[in-house]
């Protein structure tokens, strides 16, 4: 059995993956803040399926305790599934408040680099795979993006730039990048319910499980086949929107 150390479990992407790999024979390390929630999947899935690691990924130490603390049966990572993310304010740069920025930098870049880095030798031992939730956004920039924007596009790059670090190793390397996905992320980003349920009013959004299953999928593709890169966006969205401010 293969197991998997997915971030930001505690709901959305990250817990509709943890599910849909246990589904499929994995075992799974779910990781997050709300302890609530993360033993409500192990009382759902089984212990002996799903291991529940509480922490903040922007505290280093207690990262590293957490990992020190697996059980033994779930010491052996396969796979590493950089999900925990976060995006606070859409307010223009000139307005932005930093302590947002610096959280989004701490949360989007810092951490997923530390936890990637400690993780590494072990997937090399064990060819295993990662694959890093980027978005669309580090592609096409919008209006209030910025550092959201400039932290997504740094993931999708710094994916990139591990599998050409690590050609040779056999660990595959995958950056997926949705676009609208409906979860509790978007009430956090939004800043309320209404205005989540207004952003997706009538465009019928991907949802977690649909991200979850594009996941599942790229992990248990043979080990000889690599998928560098995955945009994915629901019908109802696309990449145009050049403007021009005129006189």
């Amino acid at each position: 059995m293969k197991t998997a150390f997915v971030t930001g479990a505690t709901a959305g992407i990250g817990e509709a993956t943890v599910r849909a790999l246990v589904a499929n024979g994995w075992r799974c390390v779910a990781t997050g803040r709300r302890k609530e929630r993360l033993d409500a999947l192990v009382r759902e899935l089984g212990d002996d399926k799903v291991h529940p690691a509480v922490f903040d990924v922007r505290d280093d130490a207690a990262m590293d305790e957490a990992l020190a603390r697996l059980p033994e049966a779930f010491r052996a990572i396969d796979l590493l599934v950089n999900n925990a993310g976060l995006a606070q304010g859409l307010s223009p740069a000139q307005d932005a408040d930093l302590d947002d920025w610096q959280t989004m930098i701490d949360t989007n870049v810092t951490a997923m680099v530390r936890l990637t880095r400690k993780l590494l030798p072990g997937l090399i031992a064990r060819k295993g795979a990662i694959i890093t939730l980027g978005s669309v956004a580090g592609s096409y920039v919008y209006p209030g993006g910025n550092v959201y924007a400039g932290s997504k596009a740094f993931a999708n790059h710094f994916t990139l730039a591990l599998r050409a670090d690590l050609h040779g190793t056999g660990v595959r390397v995958t950056s997926i990048e949705p676009g609208m996905v409906e979860t509790e992320f978007t009430v956090v980003r939004t800043g309320s319910q209404q205005a989540s349920d207004d952003l997706y009013r009538g465009t019928d959004p991907m949802t977690g499980e649909d991200i979850a299953n594009t996941i599942l999928w790229v992990a248990q593709l043979p080990p000889h086949l690599n998928i560098n890169r995955l945009e994915l966006m629901p019908v109802s969205q696309d990449f145009a929107g050049f403007r021009v401010a005129r006189a």
